[in-house]
């Protein structure tokens, strides 16, 4: 049976939680939101998702210290930024740090699911069988 990923996103706007819950909902992820990184971190969620994608502004814990916190933590959970801090600075510190991609605002939703597959590798991706894509 397949047990699609399950990921959380952070994100302290409500639209970008909705918009990136849909596009993984109707891709055939699992997922699960949260408002603030305080909420993600009570919930014990970095030791029920295989990926989070956090924005980087948010009140209190903002993404990057997130980031900072899980991998002090000892967390292997991929993380993808999504954020429209187009700063190389902190697109550095967030890389350096051990988030698997940094991607700014706008994302397509092509650019945003190839991210998941290369965060995920050896799982299963929704809308693939078993096997991986067919070569006919």
């Amino acid at each position: 049976m397949f047990n699609p990923p399950v990921i959380a996103v952070v994100d302290d706007e409500e639209a970008i939680r909705d918009a990136l819950s849909d596009l993984l909902l109707v891709m055939g992820y699992s997922c699960q939101a949260f408002d603030r990184a305080e909420a993600f971190l009570a919930a014990d969620a970095p030791n029920r998702f295989d990926c989070l994608i956090t924005d980087i502004r948010m009140p209190g814990m903002n993404g990057l210290e997130l980031l900072q916190h899980l991998k002090a933590a000892g967390s292997t959970l991929p993380v993808i930024i999504v954020t429209s801090m187009n700063d190389p600075l902190v697109r550095s510190r967030a890389l350096e740090s051990g988030a698997h991609a940094y991607l700014t605002k706008p994302v397509t939703d092509d650019v945003l699911l190839e991210s998941l597959k290369t965060a995920l590798p050896g799982r299963q991706i929704p809308g693939e069988d078993e096997e991986g894509p067919s070569g006919s």
